[in-house]
């Protein structure tokens, strides 16, 4: 997927983040680490053609940019010291609900996928979809690819629990997540050769199942906004 070369980039970049470094190397950077990131969003793509075919999206649009955004941040650092890339269902684009995410740095190689940061008001929905299936949930995360990959749910959790459910609810360790994610951090390395692909690939489809189901809520709302009389109107 990458070659050992992008992650010596990366780690130079971040020891030396600025644009007269960066603009006469902006070359190596997209050889090195954005053209091997694209090829790596399309393999995903030929794999979720099978898998997750609602979750295929344009490399183009997955790969985000190095550029910063510094308005805001007490960080002035101009470029990002990593490369990421992100996948959304299609019908509920980039921020309408669970994505696909992985990113490689000079520190590790990361898989992930859920809900990160949804709004408070976004995740009444969820928790409403998790309090009806929870049984269907605990299924997903208790598979074997599931475990053997993650591990289990993660993410950050209330101390209480949300408004409007009992403390001994039986999906109550659910409903406390302010986060609802599988991960895995691996060594960059693992991002460097013949094995990456597959590693990447095959990780992603592990955790297909928990991301639609994250989804279900968001794409019966979808459907019910375009047919009025889905919404009783």
């Amino acid at each position: 997927m990458f070659d050992t070369a992008a992650i010596a980039f990366l780690r130079d970049l971040k020891e030396n983040n600025d644009r007269e470094w960066f603009q006469p190397r902006k070359e190596q950077y997209e050889k090195l680490v954005r053209e091997p990131m694209l090829r790596a969003v399309e393999a995903v793509n030929r794999k979720f053609e099978s898998v997750a075919p609602d979750y295929i999206t344009d490399p183009a649009k997955a790969v985000y940019r190095i550029y910063r955004d510094t308005r805001f941040s007490p960080d002035k650092t101009p470029y990002k010291t990593h490369i990421g890339a992100l996948l959304w269902h299609k019908r509920l684009g980039k921020n309408g609900g669970a994505c696909f995410y992985f990113r490689l740095s000079a520190e590790e190689f990361l898989i992930a996928g859920g809900l990160y940061h949804a709004p408070p008001a976004e995740m009444v929905k969820f928790r409403s979809h998790i309090a009806e299936q929870h049984e269907r949930l605990t299924k997903i995360l208790h598979s074997r690819s599931v475990r053997e990959k993650f591990g289990g749910l993660q993410g950050d959790k209330l101390s209480r629990p949300p408004k409007g459910y009992p403390a001994d609810h039986p999906a109550i360790e659910y409903l406390k997540q302010k986060d609802l994610l599988l991960e895995i951090t691996l060594s960059p390395d693992l991002a460097c050769g013949k094995p990456a692909l597959s590693t990447l690939t095959t990780h992603l489809s592990a955790m297909a199942p928990f991301i639609e189901f994250l989804d279900e809520p968001a794409l019966a709302q979808a459907r019910r906004s375009r047919d009025p009389l889905l919404s009783g109107a």
